[in-house]
């Protein structure tokens, strides 16, 4: 497990009528302090790993950059919290544009997403990739298997990018947002192709989730929880074919189905009857 996205506690623990000391190990939380062109832009609380993809990805997920080339520098002070990234060519952090918060670790502030940076940078999907049911447990079995933070805290949130055949990279997190923006900051980093690709996840379907994918342009996303009804309404205006519960050999298709193969044939009206 990396050891920046943990701590040990000492806890009193009970256990089948026995009481006693022990170590514990926990998630560590870190907020960190974004600045554009020397103004204030963001501050999220996060997990202290990957700092650099996570301020990468959130600046072109909020829609500040489209790719790391506008990027003139970025330097992180971990000791302090700050990121201070200056732009080739300096964008107004206006809020008439971008709304300053605070990004919680879990559902925080909420934010919406008629924003103008949302309008502009979101895209609807029109890959014809096709993927299975098989494949799906698959993924979702890899992602549980290899999520090592997980199973010492039980306090982070896992993120990947895959073929239909295999987890490509993977990014944890104690918020389910940040560890989807450090997906997109490596992807972007390193000119990655998301053509036939799918993103498995272990976080609640927001609508802000579902934005994010949108963004970073994959069609298929799938998850071991939730969806909400307005993930859901984005997902189908967005072209996005969604999964939730995917546990125990059982799933939900909440949206645009024919990219699974057993179910390309129906509609969601047929299959909710």
């Amino acid at each position: 497990m990396n050891n920046h996205m943990k701590g040990q506690l000492k806890i009193i623990k009970y256990d089948s009528d026995n009481l006693f000391e022990t170590i514990d190990i926990a998630a560590m939380e870190y907020p960190i302090t974004i600045y554009v062109d020397d103004e204030e832009f963001a501050t999220i609380v996060c997990s202290p790993t990957n700092l650099q993809e996570l301020v990468i990805g959130f600046l072109a997920s909020e829609g500040m950059i489209r790719h790391p080339g506008q990027i003139l520098s970025i330097d992180i002070d971990e000791n302090r919290g700050f990121a201070y990234v200056h732009l080739k060519i300096k964008q107004s952090t206006n809020k008439e544009f971008f709304s300053k918060r605070m990004i919680g670790s879990c559902c925080g502030k909420s934010r919406q997403f008629y924003f103008y940076n949302d309008a502009n940078t979101a895209k609807t999907i029109l890959t014809n990739h096709l993927m299975s049911i098989h494949d799906c447990f698959k993924l979702m079995n890899q992602l549980q298997e290899d999520s090592i933070d997980f199973q010492q805290t039980g306090g982070v949130h896992n993120a990947a990018l895959c073929t239909n055949d295999n987890i490509l990279f993977s990014y944890s997190d104690i918020g389910r947002h940040n560890a989807l923006d450090k997906l997109y900051g490596h992807i972007l980093q390193n000119k990655f192709s998301v053509k036939d690709k799918v993103i498995i996840f272990s976080g609640r379907i927001s609508s802000e989730v579902v934005l994010k994918i949108s963004k970073i342009g994959v069609g298929i996303l799938i998850s071991k929880s939730a969806p909400t009804t307005l993930g859901i309404e984005l997902a189908n205006d967005l072209g996005i074919t969604v999964i939730g519960f995917v546990r125990k050999q059982k799933l939900n298709i909440y949206s645009h189905p024919e990219r699974i193969i057993e179910a390309e044939n129906l509609s969601c009206t047929e299959m909710k009857e």
